[in-house]
């Protein structure tokens, strides 16, 4: 099944560029958005598989659209963040609010197709350095409680040092080194993790590791 994109960038180059780098290797880009506003209407109207959501657009940024569309239904797309700046603190306002992840918009073809094609598979485009700083940098700055620390009492032992070790950035075949376990065995422990925590993705785990305090910044 060809996989469907919707495009949202108030910059015409930005939208023209990413639709031809995503025809040009099959992936079909269903609509393009000007704004937040037309961003959420093109997702309910063409039903996409992943959004590009820039952050910053007139009328409606791309945060608020992103709240919008992830509301929980069981068939909403992806969203990848499109920014200029990594350590934008509305890059990570959109992972609390259930994004993907995020690109840089001077991301090249090739990682660009490989992001959009890896988030619709089911996995989190997690750059782990990138969203380690961005997290550490603004999940401190929180205020109230810690959202979802009784929920890591349903947590085994393991899937707490898994968890900790994922959130410092390890990919699943550093977990398994890390842990003399198999790559299979660690991706069971994290789509345990996932689904016992109710989360969408390693980003939100990531996010969620942070704010409970199961790591803290360095």
């Amino acid at each position: 099944m060809t996989l469907r994109v919707v495009v949202a960038d108030d910059q015409a180059l930005v939208r023209a560029g990413f639709r031809m780098i995503l025809t040009a290797d099959g992936i079909d880009v269903v609509a393009e958005a000007t704004d937040g506003a037309e961003a959420v209407d093109a997702v309910r109207r063409t039903r996409p598989d992943v959004v590009l959501m820039d952050i910053r657009m007139p009328e409606l940024d791309g945060l608020e659209a992103t709240r919008r569309i992830l509301t929980g239904a069981p068939d909403e797309p992806r969203v990848i963040m499109l920014t200029t700046f990594d350590l934008d603190h509305y890059v990570y306002a959109a992972l609390t609010a259930g994004a993907s992840g995020f690109l840089l918009k001077d991301v090249t073809p090739e990682h660009l197709v490989a992001a959009v094609r890896m988030v619709r598979s089911g996995d989190a485009l997690l750059a782990p350095a990138i969203t380690r700083r961005l997290v550490e940098r603004f999940a401190q700055h929180e205020t109230g409680p810690p959202a979802g620390h009784r929920e890591l009492a349903t947590l085994t032992a393991r899937e707490l040092e898994v968890l900790r070790l994922l959130a410092q950035g390890l990919s699943n075949a550093e977990l398994a080194a890390h842990l003399h376990l198999s790559e299979a065995t660690v991706k069971t422990h994290v789509a345990r993790i996932l689904a016992k925590l109710g989360l969408r993705d390693r980003v939100q785990a990531v996010v969620l590791a942070y704010r409970t305090g199961l790591v803290t910044p360095a």
